[in-house]
């Protein structure tokens, strides 16, 4: 019997309710999979509507990574404050109407605009998911947990994928939005009957209430309650996250994985954002297009599934420096070009494999590395400074597109920001190390 809550989650076996909220934030963090990806899936129709050219391109491509940042940074500090659930409910109405309004966008200004607004609440989400997942599961099953949550985003990606396909053979690129919009906003009655506020979190905030609030939570998991809230230790900082983070015990922590995730999701991102666009270039159907960046999201997930069972066996630090490693090769050689749509399927979907392991993998590096009053705001700065790599790989790609570069060679050069992320955590400490040094 524990009288800690911290505790009794951390040691007793998962419940219904905590599996069942784990899979609603894979679930969210699938729809944040077709939300970013919406635009690359319509970027083709959109380029020969308005008649834009490539570096234009980039740059609509890369707005909502830009929202994402500051929605990652902000919001993720804001979710350490008022809560995880809260904060992901407002990001939900906020990625709901930027879906809805893109359909009445008739200009580049205007669309960017809206995808700008649509990435804070998607930003904010991944920052407030990755954080949830690892406070709702026990210590057992945390990394694993928070792999699986990550693999939701290639996951939104095939299904959103596969049916925005079939809506651009029989409709429009606006109809992928209209349909973005109505799924994003189911979800908002799912979140308020089935996910809970984090325990931890109402540990931390030591409100009047908390203890009634937590008890009440702790019935509803199917855990024994306690008679009362263990004492925690305050200190000057408190309150101030961001500062927090670059305190000498984390520093070096906050550091390098954000080096990591900037270098390696330029690299993702690349893959992402200019597949369609580079098929169709080729001179294949936009719903053709379409089938490629589904099957490098298929290996996507198959690279999320393979290193959530590897964890169990094998430093999930290793794991992601390997799969870096490995990102950077298949990138280049999708570079190379194939002969046939086969082809381009079957390297896209390695590369997919490779990538997309990296990311979830640098997700559960995250998860392990900050402690829970920081969690929010850390994995928030870490995702949200990183996604500037991600903003400025598709600008990038554009313009170097734009000066004549060649496919080879973009992608060569793309493809390097991976082995710059697997140098970056050769130098990050074990994450029980980090967690003794927080």
């Amino acid at each position: 019997m524990y009288n800690d809550p911290r505790e009794i989650l951390n040691h007793e076996p998962m419940r219904w309710l905590q599996i069942v909220a784990v899979t609603l934030c894979v679930l969210l963090n699938a729809l944040d999979g077709f939300d970013v990806l919406a635009i690359s899936f319509a970027s083709p129709g959109i380029a020969a509507e308005w008649g834009i050219d490539r570096a234009a391109l980039g740059l609509v491509l890369s707005m909502e990574l830009i929202g994402m940042a500051f929605g990652s940074i902000l919001l993720g500090t804001v979710a350490d404050r008022i809560g995880r659930r809260p904060t992901i409910l407002a990001c939900l109405v906020v990625m709901a109407g930027g879906m809805a309004l893109v359909p009445l966008s008739n200009s580049v200004t205007t669309l960017s605009i809206i995808r700008l607004g649509t990435g804070l609440g998607i930003g904010g989400m991944l920052a407030c998911t990755n954080a949830m997942v690892a406070e709702l599961s026990n210590r057992k099953n945390q990394a694993l947990a928070v792999i699986l949550m990550a693999a939701g985003y290639p996951l939104g990606a095939i299904v959103g994928g596969s049916i925005a396909s079939g809506l651009l053979e029989t409709g429009g690129w606006r109809d992928v939005f209209v349909f973005g919009a109505i799924v994003t906003a189911v979800f908002i009655p799912l979140v308020l009957i089935f996910l809970p506020e984090s325990i931890s979190f109402e540990l931390n905030r030591q409100a009047p209430n908390s203890l009634e609030r937590i008890n009440r939570t702790l019935k509803r998991m199917g855990h024994s309650v306690v008679d009362a809230l263990p004492v925690l230790e305050k200190d000057k900082t408190s309150g101030i996250s961001l500062a927090k983070l670059f305190a000498p015990g984390l520093r070096a922590t906050t550091l390098l994985l954000t080096v990591a995730y900037f270098c390696h999701i330029m690299t993702f991102y690349f893959i992402l954002k200019w597949v369609p666009k580079i098929v169709v270039d080729m001179g294949y159907e936009p719903s053709t297009a379409g089938g490629v960046l589904v099957w490098a999201n298929v290996g996507g997930l198959g690279g999320s599934l393979v290193l959530s069972l590897l964890t169990r066996k094998i430093s999930v630090r290793w794991l992601v420096i390997g799969a870096l490693l490995l990102s950077t090769a298949m990138v280049t050689l999708f570079g190379q070009g194939q002969s046939d749509i086969q082809g381009l399927s079957t390297i896209a979907a390695i590369a997919g494999f490779c990538t997309n392991a990296g990311v979830v993998g640098l997700y559960a590096l995250v998860a392990q590395a900050f402690p829970t009053a920081l969690r929010g705001g850390g994995t928030g700065f870490v995702i949200g400074i990183g996604r500037g790599g991600a903003a400025l790989g598709p600008i990038v790609a554009g313009v170097m597109f734009a000066t004549g570069a060649s496919l080879g060679l973009v992608a060569f050069l793309m493809g390097l920001g991976s082995i710059i992320a697997a140098f970056a955590l050769l130098w990050l400490k074990p994450p029980r190390e980090t967690q003794a040094a927080a």
